[in-house]
């Protein structure tokens, strides 16, 4: 007869789950990555799902603490693109300026003013242009 696990078992964690540590380190690449881009402080807010000038600056510090799942999301979707863009670009600099660069795929916009209408989807709609550039999954 199967016996359910207590909710509190410290080995219940989801498989594929991304940890706070996990969570923690993007966050790093995260800020550096906005460095690369050009990305000023209130547009990394933005990108970051708008947390409070405190966090935000906090975390910029390297003081981190428990993510919640929705930056998590958003650091997914970052890492994601970033991770194609270095796949579709042989030299970093050019993949670095491609974020500002006008596309049409965004109606004449560049990635970056797509990804700072502030959504989730819209760093999502980014992550899956890209993807499917490059021959995605």
């Amino acid at each position: 007869m199967a016996q359910a696990l207590p909710a509190s078992a410290p080995d219940t964690a989801i498989p594929g789950a991304v940890t706070q540590a996990e969570g923690a380190a993007m966050l790093r690449a995260a800020f550096n990555l906005f460095r690369l881009w050009g990305v000023d402080d209130g547009q990394a807010r933005v990108l970051l799902g708008q947390p409070s000038p405190s966090t935000f600056y906090r975390w910029k510090r390297g003081d981190i603490g428990s993510l919640p799942p929705d930056l998590l999301w958003r650091l997914g979707d970052l890492m994601g693109i970033h991770k194609a863009l270095r796949y579709l670009f042989m030299e970093p600099e050019r993949a670095y300026a491609w974020v500002a660069k006008p596309n049409a795929a965004f109606n004449g916009q560049s990635a970056l003013q797509r990804m700072l209408a502030g959504a989730p989807a819209d760093l999502t709609a980014v992550r899956n242009y890209l993807d499917a550039e490059r021959g995605g999954w």
